[in-house]
């Protein structure tokens, strides 16, 4: 049986990981400063993650959402402690798309309605509703686009009044920090507008933070920079350091009923462990904190490059900018540097997601390495 092939994969196979180092079969090391796809946030192998998950791996690995897990209290707990988000309800499962699939479907299952706004290059998720608020028709089936959604560019104040006055719309779902998009954000006053909107019109607001949660910002969420408070907001990636897990935050003004949502995954119990070892690591490492401080060293050490044209995102989510097209550079990248990078819908972006406790050392091998290429 052969693999279906939807991935290009370049040719490297990494065996091992350490922090933010990769080794491949053949021995050779690489610095990770993507994260794979911004799921690495406390760095690969951190003895505090692996020696939660082999205690929880001796107990018990998992059991269905029909009994009583207390490890789902405590994450809900450390989780709502952490991130200031204590009036909100978690909801857990084990994806990205699946965290936005459940945030619409309750929006609808709350409102009654069913139209959706999102926005210009977004990107929510592979899954049915999830795609279809996606803006990439290349990715977006004849089935999935029975969903009504109005797409609206970011920061166009008239164009989302026009929208959302029509009516009949259960939510707006946005990204504070586009990832695939290409690091676009809302500014302040309209994600402010947006919320004030929504309000008027009882609308819900999602908040994906499926890529920028968890620290990755410089805050635990970056919807947190603009003070605002969405309805529901969504998390994935950085969860888990690598396991699967995925989860909504809801406000507790949303009231629950049994099977509403539902999950055989979620929040099983290696799940929770994880999330709960990425908290706690956060937490002790001060790696929000941290991931702002990188951020200041990098745009520093950037504006050293002449053929930057712009450093765009927030925290340990970042891009360049170039004046050309980045895919060849990408890959000079990995095989004669041996540094794994990110791309986006934007061509000319190089898209960095390290871990959350990366340093300056880091970013100046990193730096040293972009130059030997650019050169």
């Amino acid at each position: 049986m052969k693999l279906f092939d939807v991935y290009p994969l370049y040719d490297v196979t990494p065996v091992k990981a350490e922090g933010i180092t990769l080794t491949d079969d053949k021995g050779e090391t690489y610095l990770d400063f993507y994260g794979g796809h911004a799921v690495i946030s406390i760095g690969h192998a951190h003895p505090h993650y692996v020696k939660r998950l082999k205690a929880q791996l001796d107990q018990m690995s998992f059991y269905s959402n029909s009994i009583h897990n207390p490890l789902q209290e405590a994450l809900s707990q450390k989780l709502g402690s952490l991130s200031q988000c204590q009036e909100y309800q978690l909801f857990l499962c084990n994806s990205g798309a699946e965290a936005n699939e459940n945030a619409l479907k309750l929006a609808s299952f709350h409102t009654g309605k069913a139209r959706v706004i999102a926005f210009r290059n977004s990107f929510h998720g592979r899954t049915s509703a999830a795609v279809a608020v996606t803006d990439n028709p290349k990715i977006n089936a004849p089935i999935n686009q029975q969903h009504q959604v109005d797409f609206v560019s970011l920061n166009d104040f008239e164009a989302f009044d026009q929208v959302i006055s029509r009516g009949n719309h259960c939510a707006v779902i946005l990204e504070a920090l586009q990832g695939v998009g290409g690091l676009d954000e809302p500014t302040t006053p309209f994600y402010q507008f947006i919320v004030q909107k929504c309000k008027e019109h009882g609308v819900l607001v999602i908040a994906d933070e499926v890529q920028s949660g968890f620290g990755r910002s410089g805050k635990f969420f970056a919807f947190q920079h603009h003070g605002i408070q969405p309805d529901i907001i969504s998390m994935a990636k950085g969860m888990g350091n690598g396991f699967p897990v995925g989860g909504i935050l809801i406000h507790k003004l949303l009231k629950p009923s049994f099977g509403m949502l539902g999950t055989t995954f979620g929040g099983n119990h290696l799940a929770c462990v994880a999330c709960l070892a990425v908290l706690e690591v956060i937490e002790k490492e001060d790696l929000i904190q941290n991931a702002a401080h990188m951020e200041t060293c990098f745009r520093r050490q950037a504006s050293q490059i002449p053929r930057i044209k712009k450093v765009k995102g927030r925290g340990l989510m970042l891009g360049l900018e170039f004046e050309f097209e980045v895919a060849d550079l990408r890959k000079r990248l990995i095989y004669n540097q041996h540094m794994f990078t990110g791309g986006s819908a934007n061509k000319k972006l190089l898209r960095f997601l390290p871990a959350l406790n990366s340093t300056q050392k880091d970013i100046t091998l990193f730096f040293e390495r972009l130059q030997n290429e650019l050169s």
